[in-house]
């Protein structure tokens, strides 16, 4: 009996894609969240991370954003920003690593860019 072949996960090959499949209320949350790193780290360089659209520096994983059925999620890839930013993030729930958002309640642009910051701090160290 021949060995079973493995199949390629189906999957969106771009962001663009990826965006491309969201709802319009989660594609234009997560567009706003993509354009807000890529203004704060002209530098860094999109790619999936773990299966989802984000950012890396150098090399290294810097953010992701992502949606899903019944939200959208960023992800800091960092507890440590997480706890630093806490007081900023009541309002949102939090979960292992994940910023979970309602496209019609999105984070501020403000605290995108504190977040994004605060990790390319954290790289960089």
């Amino acid at each position: 009996m021949p060995a079973e072949k493995r199949v390629a996960k189906k999957g969106p090959k771009d962001v663009d894609a990826y965006l491309a499949e969201r709802p319009d209320d989660q594609r234009k949350a997560l567009q706003r969240v993509r354009e807000t790193i890529s203004a704060t780290v002209p530098d860094a360089e999109e790619a999936f991370v773990y299966g989802v659209p984000g950012f890396k520096l150098d090399g290294k994983s810097l953010v992701c954003y992502a949606g899903f059925k019944q939200h959208c999620g960023f992800y800091p890839m960092s507890p440590a920003v997480l706890d630093a930013h806490a007081s900023q993030l009541g309002r949102f729930e939090i979960a292992k690593g994940t910023i979970r958002f309602q496209p019609d309640k999105p984070l501020s642009l403000a605290l995108i860019r504190k977040l994004v910051r605060a990790r390319v701090a954290e790289l960089a160290e």
